[in-house]
């Protein structure tokens, strides 16, 4: 099994200093240099604070953070905007007052316009043919005379009563034929103006259409469009055709220049009798005035919530994107540095996404590093165990032409020979060691029987005994019915096996015997548990300071055994093996009889294997 060779100490020393010197260098660069520029000003603090700013600011992380959440507060600025309650309860206050005056009005104007209760005209001959006891007309009888509105009596209640509100009034006789309209009411001594129109109409800017559009789309919904009609087609309104009908009616329209326009009508009747019909309507901008001035401090209140917003989310980016961007410059400087190691930054405590990233990464990098030593110990180790049994050959090749006696020839022939198959051997071992990390990658999982592996592996080995004629026994501990299953590969498990039987043998007795003992062991809460295999051989043991280092590469220790008869890889193999299966194997002595002097004795070597069960 094991041949031991020693490796130069002088080699590792300088080497350990070597890389002691460059770590020592790469650590104190640091302090240097912030020694070196010495105290920093405000003025450069401000600026460093401000180009953090802006790499945080251009961020692509940032500026995502920052869109989605505007995107969100504007959705719900404009969903506001537009399904606003203030406007609609707005509305049906101005048509219910709108009602109000309009009642107030129309019975104004029916108590004073419809009679003239200084003249009322009589017919003479029918007072003549009363008779005794008979009185005049009654109210009732008078209700069926047919009194029409008088607009010189009706203009200056109408004017009085509309003037100082911003309210249009509009009257119609019981045809629809417009007969009052408070556009075109003046008082005594009013200087009459009228807007002409000019001969070439402009239209309007771009800002005054957008305003238009705008407007129009946040107050349109399902609102009718409002037109202007001529005197004579009242009956187009339709408030004005059911007011001429005897009902109260109100309608909500906008015109084309998006604003709102409230009109409600009531019937002008004394005695039941309709004679017209009172328009009321608010101006253009009467309500949007109104909603416009809610609408202004909602996107106050917007333009606040859009700086909070702002400002958290680039407190929450910096928790973020800044974290991520040392975590990727660290990585960057870990793919462009070999030499030295690069520390990644910590955010392990942090508790969220991000640590468990730096803690992943941590880890990775850390993988990584002990790799690239691990491959370069391995090479330098494959270089040292090569140029031994080399050097040996050249001695022997250079030697050969000397030789005087045929004798001596010989035996610098054998040691040719033996050198080539020990080469050989290492080629065979290192080339093996080198692939086994890919091909455990690339291969998939799958369960392994263990019991039948260990009866296949047994049987093997007692059917193609070594020359000492060792034979092999194996033990299943446990009920019948336990399962010895482990995910893995079955061919290198096997491997494992079967190193460790080879060796047994190789260390055992002639006539002696190596005992398997395969068993179930109980996990940890939440765990499967474990198999565990045990392989004793009863050979001298392994001498204790030599526990770890029988794992090592090209470690070998058989005094029985000529030089360079074993590569000293197997059991390394065979380590790295169960580590890739998330297994544990180590070594130690089975304790004996005592001794004269009460120390135990040593029985037998143990190698114990233990591997997460399914």
């Amino acid at each position: 099994m094991l041949d031991r060779t020693q490796l130069d100490p002088n080699d590792d020393a300088r080497d350990e200093s070597s890389s002691l010197a460059s770590d020592s260098d790469s650590y104190t660069a640091a302090p240097q240099d912030t020694s070196s520029r010495g105290w920093r000003s405000p003025s450069e603090l401000l600026r460093s604070a401000g180009r953090y700013f802006v790499a945080l600011t251009f961020s692509s992380l940032t500026r995502r953070i920052v869109s989605l959440n505007l995107i969100g507060l504007i959705a719900m600025l404009a969903g506001i905007l537009y399904l606003s309650q203030f406007r609609a309860g707005l509305i049906d206050a101005r048509a219910q007052s709108l009602l109000v005056q309009a009642e107030i009005i129309s019975g104004a104007i029916a108590a004073s316009a419809t009679v003239d209760t200084n003249a009322i005209s009589l017919d003479t001959d029918r007072l003549l043919d009363l008779k005794t006891g008979e009185s005049l007309p009654s109210e009732d009888s008078l209700s069926g005379i047919d009194f029409s509105i008088n607009p010189e009596r009706v203009a200056p209640v109408l004017r009085r009563l509309i003037s100082p509100t911003k309210t249009r009034a509009r009257i119609y006789g019981r045809d629809g034929v417009l007969v009052l309209d408070s556009r075109n009411l003046y008082g005594r001594g009013d200087v009459l103006r009228f807007e002409l129109a000019p001969p070439t109409a402009e239209k309007p800017g771009i800002a005054e259409r957008t305003m238009i559009a705008i407007r129009t789309w946040l107050n349109r919904g399902d609102l009718p469009l409002y037109r202007e009609l001529g005197p004579e087609n009242g009956n187009g309104y339709q408030e004005v055709q059911q007011a001429l009908d005897g009902k109260k009616a109100s309608m909500v329209r906008i015109n084309d220049r998006g604003e709102v326009i409230v009109s409600v009508s009531v019937p002008v009747q004394r005695f039941r009798a309709v004679h017209g019909a009172l328009m009321l309507s608010t101006q253009g901008d009467d309500i949007d005035q109104l909603v416009t001035a809610e609408r202004l401090a909602i996107l106050k209140v917007f333009g606040i919530a859009v700086g909070v917003m702002i400002v958290l989310s680039l407190l929450l980016a910096s928790t973020i994107a800044g974290p991520v961007r040392r975590l990727a410059d660290s990585a960057d400087r870990v793919r462009r540095r070999i030499k030295t190691r690069v520390e990644i930054p910590d955010f392990s405590g942090r508790g969220d996404e991000i640590g468990h990233l730096s803690r992943a990464l941590r880890e990775m990098t850390d993988s990584l590093y002990n790799r690239i030593e691990g491959i370069e110990r391995f090479a330098a180790d494959v270089a040292h165990e090569l140029k031994n049994p080399l050097t040996s050959m050249r001695s022997a090749v250079e030697t050969l032409p000397l030789a005087r006696s045929d004798e001596s020839r010989s035996r610098l022939l054998a040691v040719i020979e033996h050198d080539v198959r020990r080469l050989d051997r290492l080629i065979s071992d290192i080339s093996d060691a080198s692939r086994l990390d890919a091909e455990l990658q690339r291969q998939d999982v799958e369960p392994v029987d263990v019991r039948r592996l260990l009866n296949t592996l047994t049987t093997v080995a007692n059917e193609t005994r070594q020359g000492n004629d060792v034979k092999v026994e194996t033990r299943f501990e446990g009920a019948p019915s336990d399962m010895f299953s482990v995910p893995g590969h079955d061919s290198r498990l096997g491997q494992v096996i079967s190193n460790l039987l080879t060796n047994a043998q190789s260390f055992s007795n002639p006539g002696g015997k190596v005992r398997i003992v395969c068993r179930r062991r109980k996990g940890e809460k939440g765990e499967k548990g474990w198999v565990e295999i045990v392989i004793d051989d009863d050979g001298p043991g392994i001498r204790p300071g030599a526990l770890e280092k029988v794992f090592e590469r090209f470690y070998t220790d058989r005094p029985h055994q000529g030089f360079g008869q074993n590569s000293g890889l197997g059991l390394s193999i065979s380590k790295q093996i169960i580590d890739a299966h998330g297994g544990r194997i180590w070594a130690e002595n089975r304790a004996g009889p005592l001794d004269e002097e009460g120390d135990a004795r040593i029985a037998g070597a143990r190698f114990t294997v233990r591997l997460p069960a399914i």
